[in-house]
């Protein structure tokens, strides 16, 4: 049975990718390793939109914003934190473990922090150093007006931290033009790549930020150490070099797609996987979804750890169960990256017969023909 990775994370990584990581090891201390690093960090400018300096990490996502806070803001000062999910938590637990207070922005899971909401708080905490919000939440589907918060920060002292771990790469995002200041993504979303490797676009406004904060508590990621070792196309300690040469292939392919391409390919996608939800009956979570994702409520006698295991099982579909107290609840259908409208046609075809076995009364083929209609009308 074929399997077909479809969860928001990791996602299916192209043959091309896969095969340069099988090449033999090499030295990461060489020219060739310098050359290499410099024109990933230069194609990578183009995904996010920026002429920011790119630092790469060799960790997960989560470096990147653990990387993000430490070095730009000091203990003691206080962010807000635009919360509508699980990884808008992370933000405010990741201030609090460096002694930063976190001010709550948080509305119930499934709806979107709205920009009035941050320009109240900005109005409220004017001595805010930052403000960290997410462009996907990827525990909901919802995505966030991150070009309008962007437009309220500006006018204010604080960084805008973003969280596009789950959006970089699927969804707009145009870091410089959005006025984005510490834009955080990993290599296992839209990238196309293994886990294992974290990116942040650093504005000179924020790099302005880390330079003030004299004591970062941080080693490892230390945004000033990477600085001064990206003047030589270096790192400061050993990289995951097999993965920046793989990375290189994956980010060539998007380039030749095409970002803004990319970015209406995936919009085509959400279309026709909500469609086909919405025809089996499947209600959207997200009250302003995204594009990277598709999250939709599981009928009240169907639930979903008992569908998806199913769907594993007989079908070889690997799709996300709702996190915390939503497993059981809610799906979860990834179409970001190296995935094709025959992967969610796919998907939507096991979630029907599932559901008819589970009892749901569905007729055969509605989801799978509505998802068509959207690929036929493009």
């Amino acid at each position: 049975m074929k399997q077909r990775l479809l969860t928001p994370g990791p996602t299916p990584v192209p043959e091309e990718t896969l095969l340069e990581l099988a090449k033999p090891m090499i030295f990461h201390r060489t020219a060739e390793f310098r050359a290499m690093l410099g024109e990933v960090l230069g194609d990578l400018r183009t995904i996010f939109c920026t002429k920011n300096l790119i630092v790469p990490l060799t960790a997960s996502g989560t470096g990147a914003l653990e990387a993000a806070l430490a070095n730009s803001v000091p203990a003691g000062a206080k962010v807000i934190c635009l919360i509508a999910g699980r990884f808008g938590e992370r933000w405010r637990n990741i201030a609090k473990a460096f002694g930063i207070e976190a001010v709550s922005v948080t509305v119930p899971y499934g709806q979107a922090v709205q920009p009035e909401q941050l320009a109240k708080a900005l109005a409220d905490h004017a001595d805010a150093a930052a403000v960290c919000s997410t462009l996907s939440e990827t525990s909901t589907g919802v995505g966030h007006d991150v070009a309008a918060f962007g437009k309220l920060i500006a006018k204010t002292p604080a960084l805008h931290i973003v969280d596009s771990i789950s959006g970089l790469g699927a969804m707009e995002c145009r870091t410089d033009e959005w006025q984005i200041d510490i834009n955080c993504t990993g290599s296992q979303k839209a990238l196309m790549m293994p886990p294992g490797l974290a990116f942040l676009s650093v504005s000179d406004k924020a790099w302005q930020a880390i330079d003030k904060n004299a004591n970062p508590r941080t080693f490892y990621f230390d945004l000033k150490k990477a600085r001064k070792n990206l003047e030589t196309n270096d790192t400061p300690f050993t990289p995951a070099h097999t993965l920046i040469r793989a990375m290189r292939v994956s980010v060539k392919k998007i380039l030749a797609e095409g970002i803004e391409n990319i970015w209406a390919r995936q919009r085509r996608f959400s279309e026709a996987a909500r469609a086909g939800f919405a025809a089996m009956g499947l209600e959207s979570f997200a009250a302003q979804p995204n594009v990277a994702l598709t999250v939709v409520k599981m009928p009240a006698n169907i639930d979903s750890s008992v569908l998806l295991g199913k769907l594993e099982k007989q079908y070889g579909l690997k799709l996300a169960n709702g996190q915390d107290n939503l497993k059981g609840k809610i799906i979860r259908l990834a179409h970001m990256g190296h995935i094709d409208q025959f992967d969610i046609l796919s998907a939507l075809a096991g979630v029907e017969l599932v559901l008819i076995e589970m009892g749901h009364a569905i007729e055969p083929g509605v989801g799978v023909t509505a998802a068509q209609r959207v690929f036929a009308n493009k």
